[in-house]
């Protein structure tokens, strides 16, 4: 359950954003989300030193 605790929080201040009408705002949280989702999927995994 702990894994989900972000993405809820980010859904509930996209959810709350709009609602109070800041669209463009929560469309910014949404995309800023997703791109960093996308590079923790991605990004190169640091070499250990032996």
């Amino acid at each position: 359950m702990r894994a989900f605790l972000p993405w809820l929080a980010v859904l509930a201040v996209v959810l709350l954003l709009s609602a109070l009408r800041l669209h463009t705002l929560a469309a910014l949280v949404s995309v800023a989300w997703l791109v960093w989702c996308v590079w923790t999927w991605v990004r190169p995994t640091r070499q250990r030193p032996r």
